[in-house]
Formats: C-alpha cells, sequence, structure tokens
C-alpha cells in the first residue's frame, strides 16, 4: 500500500519507563534546534543531495523481493541463510569492496515435518527438548487429549500422537502427562488465531518428539480424529554442528597513508524467522544497507566505513555478537558509531514514526548525527528516541560503541506491524517510498559523518 506525503515533523521522546510517559532530554532539544537553525544551510544541503539523488527505491525493492520471494525464508543455518549471504557477498564484490565472510558455530536445532495421510503439509515448529525420530519418522493416529490435563487421556492414548490444546496448564505439564499416558508423539495446538505456530518452551528434554501447530491445523485435524479417517506422520530430526555467517565490506579512507582514522559501522541482519519470507524484518533493511554500499563507495572519506551484514540475530544477536567480539581493542576505541537498520520498509500505515532505538533510551552521536540530517533534508517521518534492546545495536553498545536502532513502529504505542514474524512479512506490506527515506536518512547521516 502506497503511504502519503506528510508534513515533515520532528518528535524527540526518551522512554524513562515501560508506561507511555516521555520525557525530552535537554541536550537532545537543544541539538534538534540546532540542527532546525543549520536547515538553510546550502553546504550541509549540497552534500546531503549527493547522497540522495542516487538512492534507488527501485533498486531496494528488487532486492527485498530476491531475499523474500527468491530465495524466502532464511532461518539461522540453514541453506536459504547460506544462499542470502552469497548474494550479499557477490553484489559488495561488484561494488569494489573488500569483502570478508565470517563464519561462526550456533546451537544445535530441532527441525521437523507433519504430513497427513493424504500427504496435506502442516506447519510445524519444534521446541526445545523435544526428542527426535527415525528417519522415516512415525506415522501414527492421533488422540484428542484436550487441554492435556491427566483426566484428559485415556489408555486409547497409549502409541497414538496426543493433539492438545494451548491452555489452561503448562506446555511442560501438556507433554510430562502425555509422555505417562504412553503417547508416541505431541502436537500443541493454539487457542488463538495466528498464521504461523507458535514456538512453547516445554522443558525437557523428552524421548518423545514434541511439535507446535497453528489453532486451524488444531482443529482440522480434530476433525480428522472424528472421523477416524486418517493418520499422521511427524518427522523430527536434529540438527548439529551448523554455521551462520556474516558478510563484511570495509571502505578505507583515500588516502589514509596508513594512518588509522575513526570507523563508522552499518549493520543490518539478514536472517528470518521460519515460515517468514521476511521482507520488512529484515531484507528491508538488507537492501537499504545494500543500496548505501552502494552510493557512498566512491565518495571521499576520511574516516573507515565498515558494513555488517550479520546472520543469526532471529536467535539470539549471535552475528552482531560475533562481529564486535572479533574487533581488537583498537578498533573498538576507534569505532565511533553504528547505524543499524531493521524493518525500515513496513507498509504498515499505522507505522508513520521512524524509532531511534538505544539501549539506555539516551541521545549519542549517531541519534543527533540523525536528527540533525532530518532537519536539513526534512525527514517527512517522525523521529522518536526510545529505550530498547531486541536487534543488533545492543551488541555495539555493550561494547562501548555508540549505537541506534532504526526501526518503524507505531507512535506512542510503538506497536510493530502485525505481519511481524509471520508468514504475511511479505512484499506486499513493503513500501518503496519508506525504504527511500530511510536510505536518505541514513545514507545522508552517514556521510556527514565520514566525509573529507
Amino acid at each position: 500500500m502506497k503511504v502519503g506525503k506528510k508534513a515533515s515533523s520532528i518528535m524527540l521522546a526518551a522512554v524513562l519507563t515501560a508506561s507511555s510517559l516521555y520525557a525530552v532530554p535537554v541536550q537532545f532539544v537543544q541539538t534538534a534546534e540546532a540542527a532546525q537553525s543549520k536547515a538553510g544551510d546550502p553546504g550541509s544541503k549540497a552534500f546531503d543531495q549527493k547522497v540522495i539523488a542516487r538512492v534507488d527505491a527501485a533498486r531496494m525493492m528488487e532486492d527485498v523481493s530476491y531475499l523474500s520471494e527468491t530465495i524466502g525464508p532464511r532461518v539461522a543455518g540453514t541453506e536459504a541463510e547460506k544462499q542470502a549471504a552469497d548474494f550479499i557477498r557477490k553484489r559488495l564484490e561488484t561494488y569494489g569492496y573488500t569483502v570478508e565472510t565470517q563464519e561462526f558455530s550456533i546451537p544445535d536445532k530441532m527441525a521437523g515435518d507433519l504430513h497427513t495421510s493424504d500427504l496435506k503439509e502442516i506447519l510445524i515448529t519444534i521446541p526445545s527438548g523435544s526428542g527426535s525420530t527415525p528417519e522415516e519418522g512415525i506415522t501414527s493416529e492421533l488422540y484428542d487429549a484436550g487441554l492435556g490435563r491427566p483426566a484428559d487421556f485415556t489408555r486409547e492414548a497409549s502409541g497414538k500422537i496426543a493433539l492438545i490444546s494451548r491452555g489452561e496448564i503448562t506446555f511442560s505439564e501438556k507433554v510430562t502427562n502425555a509422555v505417562n499416558a504412553g503417547a508416541s508423539g505431541v502436537l500443541i495446538y493454539n487457542n488463538a488465531d495466528q498464521p504461523a505456530p507458535m514456538n512453547p518452551s516445554i522443558g525437557g528434554p523428552y524421548d518423545i518428539p514434541v511439535g507446535s501447530i497453528t489453532k486451524a491445523s488444531g482443529e482440522a485435524l480434530l476433525q480428522d480424529v472424528a472421523a477416524h479417517n486418517k493418520t499422521v506422520t511427524l518427522i523430527v530430526k536434529s540438527f548439529k554442528n551448523i554455521r551462520s555467517q556474516n558478510i563484511i565490506a570495509t571502505k578505507h579512507p583515500k588516502p589514509n597513508k596508513g594512518a588509522e582514522t575513526d570507523i563508522v559501522h552499518i549493520s543490518a541482519h539478514f536472517d528470518s524467522v521460519p515460515f517468514a519470507p521476511g521482507a520488512s524484518d529484515n531484507a528491508s533493511g538488507t537492501a537499504v544497507a545494500l543500496e548505501l554500499a552502494r552510493v557512498l563507495k566512491s565518495y571521499p572519506a576520511d574516516k573507515e566505513l565498515r558494513f555488517a551484514f550479520v546472520g543469526a540475530e532471529e536467535i539470539g544477536l549471535l552475528g552482531s555478537e560475533y562481529y564486535v567480539s572479533q574487533l581488537s581493542s583498537n578498533e573498538i576505541g576507534r569505532s565511533i558509531a553504528n547505524f543499524n537498520m531493521d524493518m525500515v520498509g513496513t507498509a504498515w500505515e499505522n507505522a508513520t514514526a521512524i524509532y531511534m532505538n538505544t539501549l539506555d533510551g539516551q541521545a549519542n552521536i549517531a541519534t543527533e548525527t540523525a536528527i540533525a540530517t532530518a532537519g536539513r533534508i526534512g525527514t517527512s517521518s517522525e523521529l522518536v528516541l526510545y529505550q530498547r534492546g531486541a536487534s543488533d545495536h545492543v551488541s555495539f553498545h555493550d561494547a562501548g560503541i555508540p549505537a541506534v536502532n532504526f526501526i518503524r513502529r507505531e507512535p506512542a504505542t510503538a506497536a510493530l506491524e502485525p505481519y511481524y514474524h509471520t508468514p504475511l512479512d511479505s512484499i506486499e506490506h513493503i513500501s518503496a517510498e519508506r525504504m527511500k527515506e530511510a536510505g536518505d536518512l541514513i545514507g545522508a547521516s552517514v556521510y556527514s559523518l565520514i566525509r573529507k
């Protein structure tokens, strides 16, 4: 859907508590006022235009399409995530960057498949603690175990896959009761409508396979139980010694004559959660970062610019943690800012604000530079300073590098788009206009820091 232009507005806010109360740091207000007073500076605007004139929305949309539609869900450690990494690496090499691939280990994981006797595939997630199956899986009738309480099981449950609804007791209790009843496996279905299965915490480990499915899938299987006309096949595999990767591109100052300079980092993660094409989260941030790599590659700079495209963000920020861990103390000391992009392209109508998340809720050089840039170029969306982690800027902050995460949210509520982490996170919910706005704002901000 298209997003209409609105009058230029800058909203500065720092969240002091988890409530809706806001306070505006005095220093940050002064920075914004200074930015507004410089908005007419023709010199600054000329430098901004060198970036803005070249940021191409169509090119970014093509990259979102490739990542989310051609490749699709890019779960950490999978071949799809590696495909995305290879795509990013090859693109950066064509731009002439020095490119490094960093591989790192990630935790073992469980994955599974579920299909009915007529080979209908059912979306399933496998929680940590589940048992595995033989390679061919287990094929069994289903047993309607209600809410999974002890009284919901009879002798008929033995040897069957227990179909259990979420609710009333914990997931761990449900599975334990099924084990005690002799069930050969467990399928837990949601009691709320969601497009993707939940990821329940079941404890364990258990000797039998456990999977999670949606409410719609659970209710459809209940009809099969009532009709006594279908079995299901459940396959659960354990994957060990799996790896993810980061793609790092570096632009050195020219000529630097061997002198050490400050470093500015631009980062975005390219993995997604299971079943989600990940168009907004985070093909959009990846596409903007790739476009900025193209635009900024040929401009002279007196600082080092590094692009960190990281994997395994969705399972605990593992890619950015590894990247930062590989920086020397000297490199960390020279790092002055991290601009991290996550979900910057959503077309959700309510997400009219660009949130600048910092881990401590305080302004830093990255947020102040963005505010100054927004004042000069007339960024149409509100900018909100917000206290929030949950993305790769956390890894930089923890190392002492001033960091900010740019992400679109609904003003005041800070709500994310309703497609977040679902199969609906697809390209039809991406706004080319908003991606262009993010590219202009962050690109001009970074250029204002690195240019000679």
